[in-house]
């Protein structure tokens, strides 16, 4: 059952580099996410993978643009999480120009996704994330929103946006 807002957001490890070796991004750090939360404000954008159609062209795009509006609103932190790790994560923010604005987090073995009962297989991917969106606050989600599969309408920054309006 997909996790629901009032919810506390579930403790899970994810990993995050943002610094670079000459060939490739140096090792992730593992985050907690119960720490992470803490006393913060984070809008979190879930997707099936980096480097996939949607989720380059438009998922991060969005959110990368509506950076100032977000922080304007009072947010913190954004964070895209996907079902990759932490390198690949890494790699992927720096090639879309966005680390330094949205903290790229890999959930590698799905334990994120899963605990919010937001994991799926796609054929050919594996185990993933389903495409969403939410808003954290101090470790309580407030907001969730959750795509139907292959579409991309409600999870977006401009849906954010209007939510936190």
């Amino acid at each position: 059952m997909p996790i629901e807002a009032q919810s506390q957001f579930p403790e899970a490890t994810l990993y995050e580099s943002t610094e670079f070796a000459a060939a490739c991004p140096i090792r992730p750090d593992a985050i907690n996410t119960r720490e992470a939360t803490k006393a913060r404000r984070i809008v979190l954008f879930g997707l099936p993978g980096a480097y996939t159609p949607t989720c380059s062209a438009e998922h991060v795009p969005g959110y990368l643009a509506a950076y100032e509006a977000l922080r304007a609103k009072g947010i913190d932190e954004i964070w895209c999480v996907s079902v990759n790790d932490g390198y690949v994560m890494a790699e992927w923010g720096r090639a879309q120009k966005a680390l330094g604005k949205i903290r790229f987090l890999g959930d590698g073995q799905a334990e994120l996704a899963t605990k919010l009962g937001l994991d799926e297989v796609i054929p050919g991917m594996g185990v993933r994330m389903k495409r969403c969106s939410m808003l954290i606050e101090d470790g309580v989600v407030k907001l969730v929103h959750i795509e139907q599969p292959r579409q991309f309408e409600v999870s977006d920054a401009k849906t954010m946006l209007a939510a936190l309006s």
